[in-house]
């Protein structure tokens, strides 16, 4: 998995998390939260933008929301938006280079292995991963107020 999938994966997670009272999430703010760059940040968010998994918001409390529900969302789509060959057909090569054992190979083990990482990456939602880091969060510090 690339950094930017994985920066990606991280950042629409962010977004999603701290845009769900309406509010849109400025870029510093997750750079800031997530140790990322901002202009690293940009270049990916681009991409969720085109994909439209994000909406950006123009003006003075500017900065991006999710687009539909979190709940709406599958990871496969995220990875897909990201780097479309993660999940995408393997590459068997030029015609010129077709082994039997390379097509045995293929069909027996990477075709399978897509397969199976595209049904489990569509399975899990974006809702699925804020909800598992909502419950890994320590409970003292979930309530912790500053004075």
């Amino acid at each position: 998995m690339s950094t930017k999938v994985e920066c990606g994966i991280i950042a629409l997670i962010d977004i999603a998390l701290h845009s769900e009272n309406g509010e849109a999430v400025a870029v510093s703010s997750i750079s800031k939260r997530q140790n990322i760059s901002v202009k690293y940040l940009e270049q990916i968010l681009v991409a969720l933008r085109q994909t439209h998994l994000i909406r950006g918001i123009k003006g003075f409390k500017g900065g991006y929301v999710i687009a539909r529900p979190a709940d709406k969302i599958s990871f496969r789509e995220i990875i897909d938006a990201l780097d479309i060959t993660i999940l995408g057909d393997a590459d068997t090569g030029g015609a010129e280079d077709t082994s039997l054992l390379k097509a045995t190979v293929q069909e027996c083990l990477w075709d399978q292995m897509t397969a199976y990482l595209r049904q489990f990456c569509s399975s899990i939602t974006l809702q699925d991963m804020m909800d598992r880091y909502r419950n890994s969060i320590p409970q003292d510090e979930a309530f912790m107020y500053y004075i």
